[in-house]
């Protein structure tokens, strides 16, 4: 009975969770917090290379279009994204031996005149800041005389005025975009780069969708398959009407600016015309090249040259955007400026010019996976025009 009792109150073994992370999960999460940071820090090492190669696999993308209607004339894919290429970099050689000596020649006019026009912009600021200055110092016009004579002894007691600020930020902004085209290696190497991996992604862009599909579990991939589709899509459209866009672009900018009789109106125009790849920015650093070579001849036409950069970007939102649909993307101006600070601080200039396509890429897992799946709303997807 004392032996039976006993047994009865021996203790039922206790099978609850216990509180508190395990070894096994503490190693985890370190893995995982490790590997992130890994990950975070190759891609900093390597992010001019990953630029590269998304505006490699973007323009790959385009390419398979064209590759695809070639391998319907029974041309092999391969051979079809190879011809592609060379039909572009032929196109491109062409239209360089016929304007390439004009061009260079206009580039070395405005690095020699740009400086000279920045000069008398700041000699200008300094001139109406000194006369606003002279109305607001307290002490009145005799004492600032006598100051200045002070100052005049000792030139290098010259207190800096807005207008040195304002020169030296517009000629080291002068520098830092000239300074682009300057490493011949680099760029060779880049577009290198570029033509390799558009050739591969236009050859084949199954196989890497493929890939990307056994990042995912077999009951996701089916919606990571249309996102990934309509990514593409997008992607596409997007690159194809901003390349017409450029071109109308550079032509108007060439022809408006030879009307107006502006120096180096050629190289302008192809100035305006590449900047245009960077929507509100791009315009608005085409511009400034452009009004310091008027202003060598006068403020008048550099007025007029401000007027027609301002009417050509009213005839590219009024006519062009919504005649080549570049509006497909629906991204808000705000959100677009905003990224383009972001990568291009973090990036530099190649983060500046695939700022856009890298927010759209981000922009349409969003539409479709939360905006659309979760919270409810119709959203139109290029691509997917079904949906309203």
């Amino acid at each position: 009975m004392t032996a039976s009792s006993s047994s009865t109150r021996r203790k039922k073994p206790d099978h609850r969770p216990q509180a508190g992370w395990r070894s096994r999960d503490i190693l985890k999460a370190a893995a995982i917090v490790a590997g992130v940071y890994l990950a975070l820090q190759l891609l900093w090492v390597g992010r001019s290379v990953f630029l590269l190669g998304f505006l490699g696999g973007l323009l790959g993308l385009t390419m398979a279009a064209g590759v695809d209607r070639l391998q319907r004339l029974r041309i092999p894919r391969g051979l079809g994204a190879v011809l592609i290429v060379l039909a572009v970099v032929g196109t491109l050689t062409a239209i360089g031996f016929l304007i390439a000596p004009e061009i260079g020649r206009q580039m070395r006019v405005l690095r020699q005149e740009v400086p000279q026009a920045v000069e008398e912009v700041r000699q200008w600021v300094d001139r109406r800041v000194g006369g606003v200055a002279d109305v607001l110092q307290p002490g009145g016009p005799q004492e600032q005389e006598r100051s200045g004579g002070e100052d005049r002894g000792d030139p290098q007691a010259r207190t800096p005025s807005l207008g040195d600020g304002i020169a030296q930020q517009l000629g080291g902004a002068g520098s830092a975009f000239f300074s682009i085209f300057s490493s011949t290696l680099s760029a060779l190497a880049g577009i290198i780069v570029l033509v390799f991996v558009s050739i591969f992604v236009a050859t084949d862009p199954g196989l890497y969708h493929r890939g990307l599909m056994h990042l995912f579990p077999h009951r996701a991939r089916r919606k990571a398959g249309e996102v990934l589709t309509a990514t593409a899509t997008t992607l596409r459209r997007w690159l194809v009407m901003q390349m017409l866009a450029m071109l109308a672009i550079g032509i108007l900018t060439t022809v408006a600016l030879l009307v107006l009789e502006v120096r180096a109106a050629v190289a302008l125009g192809f100035i305006a015309g590449f900047l245009e790849f960077i929507p509100y920015v791009g315009p608005i650093l085409s511009a400034v090249p452009a009004i310091a070579m008027a202003l060598l001849d006068g403020p008048e036409k550099a007025l007029y040259v401000v007027i027609a950069y301002t009417v050509i970007q009213q005839l590219e939102g009024v006519v062009l955007q919504p005649l080549l649909m570049k509006e497909g993307l629906e991204l808000p101006p705000v959100l677009t400026i905003l990224g383009q600070g972001l990568f291009a601080i973090v990036f530099g200039f190649l983060g500046l010019m695939l700022a856009v396509p890298l927010l759209a890429t981000a922009m349409v897992p969003v539409k479709m996976l939360y905006v659309r799946d979760v919270v409810g709303d119709q959203v139109t997807i290029p691509g997917q025009e079904g949906d309203a």
